[in-house]
């Protein structure tokens, strides 16, 4: 069984989708820790659904280390196998990086290495490029940074909006992530401070519960042959 922290700062959509596919989809995994920087929404919904929930505000703590000092503790007594970071609108610093190299995983909203940072849909648009979506990684201490785990795309629309792209851009999101949550629980992706490795990708894809596959199969891209088997 699987013991995952999340960490967000906002209204925690991809925490609560993850929560639901657990449930759902009888995922071995739970939702061991919600930790936020702030008070928001997606804390409050995470106590909705009965989930342990913690706050540990920067402006608490003499500096960030000591923040994130107290964010891995949390994290190590609640005795988490891995954190998805879920919107979690902070630069971790490297410290807690390397203390967690390996099993801290972020969802971006564009096909990395491209677009990294904020406001990623009205850039693509501005851009004029013409495939966008979202990507899966491992945290390093540089920004949208690090290995690639798992990415999924989608064809930009003629007479796309900053809004309608987000809205089509999150609903992979929604999919992506609790499918990397599956992939870990049943073994077909491990993950290390090397990289990303799956086991058998189409397997995992072909058992993998059927909104999921659904939505997916069409737009999923692999990791690199190096840190695929």
């Amino acid at each position: 069984m699987i013991r995952l922290a999340v960490l967000i700062s906002g209204r925690g959509s991809n925490m609560i989708c993850l929560a639901n596919a657990i449930r759902t989809y009888g995922i071995r995994a739970e939702i061991a820790i919600v930790i936020s920087n702030k008070d928001c929404t997606g804390i409050k919904l995470a106590q909705r659904c009965g989930l342990p929930t913690q706050i540990i505000k920067r402006e608490d703590f003499f500096n960030q280390a000591h923040q994130e000092l107290a964010i891995s503790d949390a994290i190590n007594y609640h005795k988490a196998n891995y954190i998805f970071l879920a919107g979690y609108m902070a630069i971790l610093g490297d410290d807690f990086v390397g203390q967690f190299f390996g099993q801290l995983v972020n969802i971006h909203p564009s096909l990395l290495p491209a677009l990294k940072g904020l406001n990623t849909h009205q850039r693509a648009i501005d851009g004029g490029i013409e495939t966008h979506g979202v990507s899966i990684h491992l945290v390093t201490t540089a920004l949208d940074d690090g290995p690639i785990i798992l990415q999924a795309s989608l064809p930009m629309q003629a007479d796309e909006t900053s809004d309608r792209l987000a809205a089509r851009v999150l609903e992979l999101e929604h999919q992506i992530y609790p499918f990397v949550l599956f992939g870990l629980a049943e073994k077909f992706l491990f993950l290390s401070p090397e990289g990303a490795r799956w086991r058998s990708p189409l397997s995992a894809l072909a058992v993998t519960p059927a909104p999921m596959r659904d939505l997916l199969a069409p737009s999923i891209i692999w990791p690199a042959p190096a840190t695929s088997a």
